[in-house]
């Protein structure tokens, strides 16, 4: 993993379904992100936010809300991203809502296959986000972005990596997972996609689950992590906008975190979906930098 980390906010909630992601970047920081980072041994620039447009909350035109809005911030994501890994450096996209992931997981993309290596995604979420404008019950796009990395949203949020999908249907994993539409439900049978819901994780336990997510990682793997922070109970994460009863507790998400570390093989970072406006004095916010600093090593004991 390299030594160099780059922050990139993204302060929008152009994707959502509520106001309020766009403080989430911020969120992040007063939260003492970079210090935490910091104090790993890492080297933390902080790029400050990136200016995109802001949301119009308008009604939704063919089944989509604010298309043009959403490709100008991923349009924005996908470059940032992208010099980043050029400098060789970590990306860690600080969210805003989950739609940017387009942007970010197509940059990541089209670096991994560059330099010919495995392209493996992890979606910590409660949703599977794999809606389209058909299918969407919303139109909002926070609910689409892998349809998008798939190849299968809408024709101006697909093939920004250099091919038609950024990612192949075995190239994602899911966690977490405990809300899908119903047509959702269809999509993911034929498309194949590895799931792992909450019943899995309740009748396997996490470690069992994440050994099975994390089987085919090895040395020539470029892990990315699309942490959404409602893939949390919110019992334990209050400030995100679509919240579902019965996600993994904190001490399972540390877990999570800390096997995806002990791989080695992180090479970049979503936190996306932080609304600060529904949280309780910052504590979605403390939580995550506690579970993000478990992501990038830290531990009881030496390991």
């Amino acid at each position: 993993m390299t030594r160099t980390l780059r922050l990139i906010g993204a302060p929008t909630d152009i994707g959502a379904s509520t106001r309020g992601a766009g403080m989430g970047p911020d969120a992040l920081r007063v939260a003492g992100l970079a210090n935490t980072l910091a104090g790993l041994g890492f080297e933390v620039i902080d790029g400050g936010n990136l200016a995109g447009p802001g949301t119009p909350w308008e009604v939704p035109a063919e089944g989509l809300h604010h298309l043009p809005e959403v490709i100008a911030w991923n349009r924005l994501v996908y470059d940032a991203v992208d010099q980043a890994l050029e400098a060789k450096q970590l990306p860690i996209l600080l969210g805003g809502d989950h739609c940017i992931a387009v942007g970010s997981i197509s940059a990541i993309a089209r670096h991994v296959r560059q330099r010919r290596q495995k392209l493996r995604v992890l979606w910590l979420d409660a949703h599977t986000d794999v809606n389209t404008e058909t299918t969407s019950p919303s139109g909002n796009m926070h609910g689409m972005p892998v349809s998008c990395l798939l190849g299968h949203g809408p024709a101006a949020l697909t093939g920004w990596s250099g091919e038609p999908a950024a990612l192949a249907h075995d190239a994602i994993r899911f966690l977490g997972i405990r809300s899908v539409d119903a047509e959702e439900k269809s999509a993911i049978r034929s498309l194949g996609l590895g799931v792992f819901d909450m019943r899995h994780i309740d009748e396997h336990g996490m470690r069992t689950t994440m050994t099975e997510a994390l089987q085919d990682v090895d040395e020539d793997t470029h892990l990315h992590v699309s942490f959404d922070l409602d893939c949390l109970d919110p019992d334990y994460a209050p400030g995100v906008g679509t919240g579902v009863r019965g996600g993994p507790t904190w001490r399972e998400m540390q877990l999570c975190m800390e096997m995806i570390a002990d791989t080695g093989r992180l090479g970049s970072l979503d936190v996306v979906e932080l609304n600060p406006a529904l949280d309780v004095r910052n504590r979605t916010a403390e939580i995550a930098v506690e579970l993000i600093e478990s992501l990038f090593g830290k531990s009881t004991l030496a390991r």
